[in-house]
């Protein structure tokens, strides 16, 4: 199964009280079911001309308050996370588990290889991630690097939270001992999980590579919207309902008007560029025109006029070389040439 999609179910258990299991765990499975016998819906989720994220936000519209929020974040980001083809059993993967963990009392992480358990804290990171403001994900971004800084400076304790003769939960509660109370509670947990499903020999590496992933997060928080004119509140309220389903988490505005975009928006956020403004438009068209060349049917690109002009001098050609002939010199219905 998709270690992103591992991480993220491992995040929403932690959060789950022991006597909400089993209603998360049914909410889950019928989810699995209406994703495998709802034609149009299987169709739609399975769409490869579907992007990951588009398909993570019309799951959640789709789910909306018909099952507990925290089944709907779950199908949500497993529809977004794999490949379009790969929702189906990515759903009932997770329908596994959640039953797996309710009626086992849970199971240790599978040792997974560098990349996979990376992409598994990875996805672990996300979850977290979804109720932090950005305010909170800058001070995470700093404990996490000082906290990494230190691990690596402090030989006794990397060999510890290294050491894979030691049980996961053992090594989380060193993290736990030596934290609890002193950071954000997010830092915590993202501390404690990268010992229990990550790699034991890349605890430092994980630490900096989440200090990476929260900081792409954070990018993703932030949309910078460049406005031709004045954004009221109802249009402000629209955009960030918008982009909180595109991003998959909240999205703050920062907006700035510029007169020269005559109209509409230009987005940024996180590395999608979004220009829907009057200027954009313009400049499309003005790039249109210029690479195009005018024919009798108008507008069209400049190799459709190329053709056009080869096709006129070609028939002007042949009109010619017919006009030339006279008497023996055009050929004979019947007759071969020499």
């Amino acid at each position: 199964m998709n270690p992103a999609v591992q991480g993220y179910t491992a995040a929403v258990l932690d959060e789950s009280p022991p006597d909400a299991l089993g209603a998360l765990s049914r909410d889950v499975a019928a989810v699995d079911r209406l994703v495998r016998q709802n034609a149009d819906l299987h169709a739609a989720m399975t769409d490869v001309a579907l992007p990951g994220r588009a398909r993570r936000a019309v799951l959640a519209d789709l789910l909306g308050t018909k099952v507990r929020a925290s089944a709907a974040r779950l199908c949500a980001f497993a529809a977004g996370a794999v490949h379009a083809q790969e929702v189906p059993s990515a759903i009932t993967w997770v329908a596994s588990r959640l039953r797996q963990v309710a009626e086992l009392d849970g199971a240790a992480e599978e040792l997974l290889g560098h990349r996979e358990a990376r992409e598994r804290v990875g996805g672990y990171a996300a979850a977290v991630f979804e109720d932090l403001s950005v305010a909170e994900l800058e001070t995470v971004e700093d404990e996490l690097f000082r906290y990494a800084r230190v691990v690596d400076a402090t030989p006794d304790l990397r060999s510890a939270l290294s050491d894979r003769d030691l049980p996961a939960e053992v090594r989380r509660s060193v993290v736990a001992e030596l934290l609890s109370g002193k950071v954000h509670p997010a830092t915590l947990r993202l501390a404690g999980y990268a010992v229990t499903g990550g790699r034991p020999r890349d605890t430092v590496g994980t630490l900096d590579w989440l200090v990476e992933q929260v900081a792409d997060a954070r990018g993703w928080r932030v949309a910078r919207v460049r406005a031709g004119q004045e954004v009221d509140t109802a249009e402000r309220r629209n955009l960030v309902e918008r982009l909180s389903r595109l991003a998959g988490s909240p999205v703050e505005l920062q907006v700035t008007v510029d007169p020269a975009l005559l109209a509409g928006v230009n987005v940024e956020i996180g590395d999608l560029r979004l220009d829907a403004t009057a200027r954009g438009r313009l400049e499309r068209l003005r790039e249109h025109v210029m690479t195009g060349g005018w024919t009798d049917l108008g507008f069209g690109r400049l190799e459709r006029a190329v053709h056009h002009d080869d096709a006129v001098h070609h028939d002007d050609a042949v009109h010619h070389d017919d006009a030339g002939r006279t008497g023996n010199d055009a050929p004979h219905e019947g007759t071969e040439g020499s």
